[in-house]
């Protein structure tokens, strides 16, 4: 399968954003995988995807937290093949930031990371997906609607991003859809222990956890399929949210 689309995925050398590269590849797509610190896993990544298909993965380093460089990497991303058609901004920070203790660093690495990168990384490749009639998809929470106890800040960032989606497309329509994913039980916490985990999958309706390709695949229908939606948040959480 051949597919000439190319797409620009944040943090994608684990979790969510390596199994979403591999089945966006899987489909034909281009793919360019950004990483910040994960130089090896980043590289398996890509001779994993190229030995599928030559030609079609290349890596972009960048540290998202410094603003003045998020229109070089845009730049960078659409010079590879000529063109940038999907922005999936799913890189992120997760800590607990309990309220007595949270700091002003955690503050703005928090909101840095999960709201600021991915809206000026956003506004700097509109100019490459207006061309292409592309689309962002922004990797969400569930807990942008109901916070997570002792994550307020990483709450906070999530909410954030769910306007942000809103806005953007309000701002960027007709040319460019944007649209968000909101991941429930799909990969666990570190600290989170095997009653903390039964805990949550007793509150979804499915009664089970998710897996990364349900995420990587809301993606993909928001790629391919969703021509007619934007500025929405796909649930992808078995039903949790809807559990008081």
């Amino acid at each position: 399968m051949t597919d000439n689309r190319v797409v620009l995925i944040t943090g994608a050398a684990h979790r969510l954003g390596a199994t979403t590269a591999r089945v966006l590849h899987g489909t034909g797509m281009n793919i360019v995988l950004h990483y910040r610190n994960s130089r090896q896993p980043a590289e398996q990544l890509q001779q994993e995807l190229l030995a599928n298909r030559p030609d079609s993965v290349e890596l972009l380093h960048a540290d998202l937290l410094h603003i003045n460089r998020l229109p070089i990497l845009a730049e960078q991303a659409e010079e590879i093949w000529g063109r940038l058609d999907v922005l999936i901004n799913n890189a992120s920070a997760f800590y607990s930031t309990p309220v007595d203790t949270v700091t002003e660093t955690q503050w703005d690495e928090l909101l840095g990371a999960n709201l600021k990168a991915p809206f000026f990384l956003s506004r700097a490749a509109a100019r490459y997906l207006r061309e292409q009639e592309g689309c962002i998809v922004n990797i969400a929470d569930i807990h942008a609607e109901r916070p997570l106890r002792n994550f307020p800040v990483y709450s906070i960032s999530k909410a954030g991003l769910v306007m942000m989606t809103q806005s953007l497309a309000a701002e960027l329509g007709p040319e460019i859809r944007v649209n968000a994913v909101a991941p429930g039980a799909i990969l666990w916490p570190e600290h989170l222990d095997e009653a903390g985990k039964e805990k949550i999958i007793s509150r979804t309706f499915l009664k089970r956890k998710g897996e990364p390709e349900d995420i990587a695949r809301a993606i993909l229908y928001l790629i391919n399929d969703a021509q007619y939606m934007t500025g929405q948040v796909l649930a992808v959480d078995g039903g949790r949210s809807l559990n008081s």
